[in-house]
């Protein structure tokens, strides 16, 4: 056997089972790898509204071949534009079809329709998932790690992933406390409607109190999201949500304004304090990584946090199989990486501090046009 062979990530262990996680899953058994995918929630459930997929979150998708499996539940569009906060058209940015001719710039889905695409292929290539879990321990073997979990089974493996999110477990077992997560002093707030004919893109709206938009989620769905000061993180009574929501509306008019006066039930609005946190250090500590949020959650206002997630587990899976040791693959991966994610999620606290200090000379459609070159690159 040869020493690349020898070296070889044969049988991996990811916790969690979001969108990083269960991409990590994809991406590995169709290079051949062992997965087992262990996830906290006893029912497999998703939080959230909808998501957005740029161009080059696209890209990432259709390498992992499943992009043909969710588009007929998604929304596929071209461009974004963003507006004043009365509807006034400040400048349209044209997508790039990164994925190829075939294939939409952009698409808006559901979180549950993607959710189910991805589980069920992870299912459907071998993937093996158990839920309710997660992990006790993670001891360091000589050439192996040794997981103990919540139930008290076990197993070894060649490497284990932390894709659990912004309170990750694995990232505490490995860095202990010393990155916590941290409130922006935002929030974030979604609402679904039926989609309005001329929502055919990502329509961005600013005002000097916040940020709203329109995404279509699919020919009869879209949302409406909204960022607000929130300075002490407040707690959100459940009951007023719908009124509170509303009311950090009021600086909007035209077609937001005219929405802001449909959103009437508190129970259909989803709201989120932004909280942020980056490992600025390599996220790996011997066979044990750290991907998507738990390494570099940040947040919304670039439309690139779940993105980020998926490139991780794309770039992982062809690390993983390109030759060397783990620690040479996951350097390579590091490579790739750290400095694309600092930049993003760097650019999206930015721009959610200029919201909160009004600045009305900050350049969010320079920032855009620039987040949308630099992910466009090749990773």
């Amino acid at each position: 056997m040869n020493a690349v062979n020898a070296s070889a990530v044969k049988k991996v262990l990811i916790v969690g089972g979001g969108i990083g996680g269960l991409c990590a899953a994809i991406a590995l058994r169709r290079k051949g790898i062992a997965v087992d995918l262990i996830e906290l929630k006893a029912e497999w459930t998703v939080y959230g509204v909808g998501i957005i997929q740029q161009s080059n979150v696209v890209r990432e998708m259709a390498k992992l071949g499943v992009l043909d499996g969710y588009l007929d539940a998604a929304y596929a569009f071209e461009d974004v534009a963003i507006y004043g906060p009365g509807g006034q058209l400040l400048a349209r940015i044209p997508g790039q079809r990164l994925a190829g001719p075939e294939y939409p710039a952009n698409v808006g889905i559901s979180r549950l329709a993607l959710h189910n695409v991805l589980c069920n292929t992870a299912l459907e290539l071998g993937a093996k998932v158990r839920l309710g879990l997660s992990v006790e321990t993670l001891t360091e073997q000589a050439d192996s790690v040794s997981a103990l979990f919540t139930d008290g089974s076990s197993g070894d493996y060649d490497l284990v992933v932390g894709a659990d999110g912004l309170y990750s477990k694995v990232r505490s077992l490995v860095f202990g406390d010393k990155y916590t997560p941290r409130f922006t002093g935002q929030a974030v707030w979604r609402y679904n409607f039926p989609r309005a004919p001329q929502i055919d893109h990502l329509a961005n709206f600013q005002s000097a109190e916040g940020n709203a938009g329109l995404v279509p989620l699919a020919g009869d769905l879209m949302y409406l999201f909204l960022t607000s000061h929130e300075p002490d993180n407040p707690w959100m009574d459940t009951a007023t949500l719908a009124e509170q929501m509303r009311v950090r509306l009021q600086g909007f008019t035209g077609l937001i304004g005219e929405l802001r006066e449909q959103i009437t039930d508190s129970a259909q609005v989803v709201y989120k304090p932004m909280e942020v946190v980056f490992v600025n250090e390599p996220w790996y500590r011997g066979r044990v990584l750290l991907i998507g949020d738990a390494a570099h959650a940040t947040t919304p206002h670039l439309g690139q946090g779940a993105g980020m997630a998926i490139e991780d587990a794309v770039v992982l899976s062809e690390e993983l199989t390109a030759g060397g040791d783990i620690a040479q693959q996951l350097q390579r991966f590091m490579a790739r990486r750290f400095e694309r994610c600092k930049y993003i999620s760097e650019s999206s606290v930015l721009a959610g501090d200029k919201e909160m200090a009004h600045d009305r000379e900050f350049d969010r459609i320079g920032l855009v046009k620039q987040m949308l070159a630099r992910t466009a690159e090749p990773i």
